[in-house]
């Protein structure tokens, strides 16, 4: 039996009720907050019934990631504190988390309108919410009233249908130029050394994740490659290079001396405590890094560190899309193209390799030399209309 075909088997266990809905919402749902972010775990207690059985299908049917569960578990949340407002269920001013959700029920979920919906978003976007974030916001909702309209049949009518905010602009990836990384390197400040350095040096070299890096357990090292727990649960072999191994070798030594080692699986752990590292300590480990190598304030956090190692290996590598696509656990090479816009030195270098690149200026010539030239005709069309006339006739377009 599949691990797929498990998941389906509690799903449909959990929809006949033998498991109790008091039960299944103080389950916990998502590993990636417990682990990564225990301060905001989320016992899923202030949201309609509809909407926690939706989290577990995608949880276990659709096998969705923790940290993806939990951006719907959010995006959704915001809504129905929206609609509760609309509906009259509670005051205007009434503070979100002091809106009770448990009690809406599924037929006032299938009143909700395409109306409803842009009103949402308009919301939305006046609270300081740009195009991906509502995007997102959106993708929750069309997810959600597809899973009630068609997996389960509650709906008459999905009131997403048809509703696009277009394509987001896709901006450039920041990332640290070649120099600005070794500069990183070069100026840890740290009471963990070891560790510190071979966090970076995996970030820049493999162009992990940051819930990915966190999630490294020892047992996940098989020779030269590392085995990353990507989105999805997908897993992907990343090969180490030098630089790495020698990081991990040295840290290791350190990691193993530790009296207080209390996660043995654990690769990154606390000095203090002998636990794993959780992603906001990784946080506060690279800004201290940063701030070190003079890179504070310019916007870099571990995922641009991700970002680096991508582009480092497209210029100077040599990567093609699909090996990168690979090394990064993409799913789509469309996602990796974007790399593919970034090298400038590649760009400057085409457009000064052109054979028109070092013509010189020429003088302009006097009017004497020119005078010997007929004037060219204007052309006139079959109704004797001239330029002019044309003109005047799309003038608009001109100006």
């Amino acid at each position: 039996m599949y691990l797929s075909d498990i998941c389906v088997f509690l799903y449909m266990i959990y929809l006949s009720g033998i498991l109790p809905l008091t039960f299944t919402r103080s389950f916990p749902m998502s590993t990636y907050i417990r682990t990564v972010h225990p301060e905001r775990h989320a016992p899923y207690l202030d949201i309609p019934d509809d909407v926690v059985e939706y989290l577990h299908y995608l949880d276990f049917v659709k096998q969705r990631s923790p940290r993806t569960i939990n951006g719907y578990y959010i995006d959704l949340r915001g809504f129905f504190r929206f609609m509760a407002v609309q509906w009259g269920l509670c005051a205007a001013d009434t503070p979100p988390d002091k809106i009770d959700l448990t009690k809406i029920t599924t037929r006032q979920i299938a009143a909700v309108s395409k109306r409803d919906i842009f009103h949402f978003l308009e919301y939305a976007q006046e609270n300081a919410n740009g195009p991906k974030a509502r995007a997102r916001k959106l993708s929750a909702l069309r997810g959600f009233f597809g899973y009630l309209h068609t997996q389960m049949g509650k709906l008459e009518e999905d009131p997403t249908t048809g509703i696009s905010l277009g394509a987001p602009k896709k901006a450039l990836p920041k990332y640290l130029t070649l120099d600005e990384s070794l500069a990183l390197l070069n100026n840890i400040q740290s009471d963990f050394y070891s560790r510190d350095y071979c966090i970076l040096t995996l970030f820049l070299n493999c162009g992990m994740r940051l819930a990915e890096l966190v999630g490294i357990d020892l047992s996940d090292f098989r020779d030269q490659t590392i085995r990353i727990i990507g989105k999805g649960h997908k897993e992907r072999l990343v090969y180490l290079n030098a630089a790495c191994q020698e990081a991990l070798e040295r840290y290791k030594k350190e990691r193993a001396a530790m009296p207080n080692l209390a996660d043995r699986q654990a690769l990154f752990v606390s000095k203090r405590t002998g636990k794993r590292l959780t992603a906001r300590r990784v946080e506060q480990i690279v800004a201290r890094c940063l701030q070190s190598a003079g890179l504070n304030d310019m916007g870099f956090s571990p995922h641009k560190l991700r970002h680096t190692a991508a582009t480092l290996m497209y210029q100077y590598g040599g990567a093609d899309m699909l090996t990168l696509k690979e090394i990064l656990g993409h799913a789509n090479v469309s996602t990796t193209q974007i790399y593919t816009h970034i090298n400038q030195t590649e760009l400057r270098q085409a457009v000064e390799a052109s054979p028109l690149s070092r013509v010189a200026y020429p003088e302009e010539k006097s009017a004497s030399d020119t005078a010997a030239a007929p004037a060219e005709a204007e052309p006139a069309d079959a109704a004797g209309t001239g330029t002019a006339d044309l003109q005047q006739d799309t003038g608009k377009q001109d100006r």
